[in-house]
């Protein structure tokens, strides 16, 4: 008697299949925050590198966007991003109150104050009782502020504070809402290639940290990740100093990739790289000395407490210089 196998059997076969295996053949997803500016772990995903890792490890990786450090750090707290790169304010907040560690210091400078580009002010000393556009406490933005009115005999009480996006501070600084505002790249090179703004004072001159630069941006992962997915993190700060190699060499390549990725105006990125707006040092360690300093600038503006230590883990990117 002939036997036929039917639909029905076929997909009674095919459940069996599943339950009995498993679903080893899933791909595990990788969820990398990011935000729209000039960071290297775009140029290593458009050199291919992280393709590289994915198929190394069988994993996906995904690319949750954020317009700022706040919310990215809110997904990094509920799991629902593993690793993110954003502004070293944020991260240094999020690896001191979160299961998180800095990994990797990735840009530096980017941030400045600005102010229209036919203003009479001349020196932060000249913001007295003046409006001043922010992007909020919780950025590293505010503190930058907070110093160079302290530098210049001022405090937040001699000024009119207003807060505000990023991205917004050049319109209100333009316009003249604003005497002066805080901002960041690309917003600065925008406001600046403009040509309706120009620079007060750069974040170097404020508070130069490493290699004569303010630290500007960071990478930073959830611990949990970082000690199940080892190499595969070696991999990726292994990628950074890639990326930051291939961008010193090919600013205006960089400059056209990081538009095809983010889809900034080419032309804002490229008067970034151009101006060193943002700067790119290949020694992306987080050293003992250089975080100590940045987070006893930020306890001393209040950003984090007396007691506040975060957690960095400086051996990835160490072992990457050395590769």
């Amino acid at each position: 008697m002939k036997k036929f196998i039917t639909p029905a059997l076929l997909a009674a076969i095919a459940i069996l299949s599943v339950t009995s295996f498993g679903s080893a053949s899933a791909q595990e997803v990788i969820k990398f925050g990011v935000q729209p500016a000039t960071h290297p772990i775009y140029i290593a995903r458009e050199l291919g590198l992280l393709i590289k890792i994915e198929k190394t490890y069988d994993v996906t990786f995904e690319w949750p966007r954020f317009s700022y450090g706040a919310p990215e750090n809110q997904a990094l707290a509920a799991n629902e991003i593993q690793m993110a790169s954003a502004g070293m304010g944020p991260a240094i907040v999020a690896a001191t109150r979160l299961p998180v560690k800095l990994l990797a210091i990735t840009v530096l400078e980017q941030t400045a104050i600005l102010v229209a580009a036919d203003s009479d002010i001349k020196s932060v000393a000249d913001l007295k009782g003046k409006a001043i556009a922010h992007p909020g406490k919780g950025s590293q933005q505010y503190p930058l502020m907070v110093k160079a009115l302290a530098d210049a005999g001022l405090s937040i009480d001699d000024v009119e504070l207003y807060k505000t996006k990023g991205s917004d501070v050049m319109t209100l600084v333009v316009n003249g809402d604003v005497a002066a505002g805080i901002t960041w790249d690309p917003h600065v090179s925008k406001a600046l290639q403009s040509g309706k703004a120009r620079i007060l004072i750069s974040a170097k001159d404020i508070m130069p940290i490493k290699a004569g630069h303010y630290i500007g941006n960071g990478v930073y992962a959830r611990t949990d990740f970082i000690d199940s997915h080892k190499d595969l993190v070696q991999d990726v700060i292994n990628s950074l100093v890639e990326a930051i190699d291939f961008i010193l060499a090919n600013p205006r390549k960089s400059a056209q990739m990081w538009s095809d990725a983010t889809g900034l105006p080419v032309d804002i990125l490229n008067y970034s790289v151009d101006n060193k707006i943002s700067v790119f040092n290949r020694d992306i360690v987080p050293d003992k000395e250089t975080v100590d300093a940045y987070t006893k600038f930020l306890k001393k503006a209040g950003i984090l407490k007396p007691d506040d230590n975060p957690k960095f883990d400086p051996s990835f990117a160490m072992k990457a210089l050395e590769g």
